[in-house]
């Protein structure tokens, strides 16, 4: 065995344990802290499988974006945890979870286990066309040309998720902040972290962005960064989170799917059909897509963080 083979075989194993941990966790703290790592992990498995998009992707969202949200909700449910901490299930329905688990889990091998040897792919016909399109990632062509009109319809839920998340708001909190004020004295370590981690992390996330089309990288890999970076600001109290009647903000969570379905329109006339691309035309449309989701996904993923208003708008 090789020294990479039993790095692998120490990987799974690992994955295996935090994964058993997260489960048998009795508080949710350390639930959502075994998840976080959990997520960390399935990022060095997908790099290990040379799937980099799906490996950037699983850090920044898996762990990253979700961890912040079940952290939130951990800290917001520790009260009625602890007035629950004597409740437990009977024996019965302990068994009976534990046997549905193991028969979804038996499913799932038996999916993978059976396929058949090559497994049915789509891969040649995609990197058949993929000159066509002018890009370089397999990836990025297959998202934002393949496939392009699930990912228009995937931002567009995003959008509706924010705006079902704000309606939760009382309403004479409509149109308020989210979050804490920013506050006259940032604590120190917090604020250091936002001031020096911040602009190092946009240059990145703008470049994952833009090398997305050739390489590993993208849209939605560069957008989580920039919400994260925006999101460390707001935690660090250095600004606060904008109001949701704000112009700027309503326009920039509309601008990628507005973009998108704009430029599928004009497929209609330019090259036929809706979500086609003029030949020659493919790969800079493209980017300009992907330009405008950026945007959108850098506002949307840190005001689904920060949830519904918590302070009366300004006047």
């Amino acid at each position: 065995m090789s020294v990479l083979q039993a790095l692998d075989v120490g990987l799974g194993g690992l994955v295996l344990a935090v994964a058993a941990w997260t489960i048998l966790a009795r508080e949710a703290f350390a639930a959502v802290v075994g998840y976080v790592a959990y997520g960390l992990l399935l990022s060095i498995v997908w790099v290990r499988l040379f799937a980099v998009d799906v490996a950037l992707t699983e850090a920044a969202i898996g762990s990253g974006v979700t961890g912040v949200l079940l952290i939130g909700a951990a800290a917001r449910l520790r009260e009625a945890e602890r007035s629950t901490v004597d409740e437990q299930l009977s024996t019965p329905l302990r068994v009976l979870a534990g046997v549905l688990c193991a028969v979804v889990a038996a499913a799932l091998a038996a999916v993978v286990l059976l396929l058949p040897d090559p497994a049915p792919t789509l891969a040649p016909a995609a990197a058949e066309h993929l000159a066509a399109t002018g890009l370089g990632n397999p990836i990025t062509a297959v998202l934002i040309a393949y496939r392009s009109f699930d990912t228009m319809l995937e931002k567009v839920v995003l959008v509706l998720a924010v705006i079902g998340v704000w309606s939760l708001a009382p309403d004479h909190l409509w149109g308020g902040a989210p979050g804490a004020p920013r506050a006259g004295r940032p604590e120190g370590a917090l604020a250091f972290l936002a001031q020096m981690l911040a602009p190092l992390g946009v240059l990145i996330g703008i470049h994952i962005f833009w090398v997305g089309a050739d390489e590993p990288g993208g849209a939605f890999q560069g957008g989580a960064l920039l919400a994260a970076m925006w999101m460390i600001v707001i935690m660090a109290r250095l600004v606060e989170a904008p109001q949701i009647n704000s112009f700027w903000l309503r326009m920039t969570l509309i601008a990628g799917p507005v973009v998108f379905m704009a430029i599928g329109a004009a497929g209609v006339l330019a090259a036929g059909s809706f979500l086609a691309y003029p030949s020659g035309f493919a790969k800079p449309l493209i980017l300009f897509i992907e330009a405008f989701m950026t945007l959108t996904i850098a506002a949307i993923l840190p005001m689904l963080v920060a949830g519904p208003p918590t302070r009366a708008p300004r006047p």
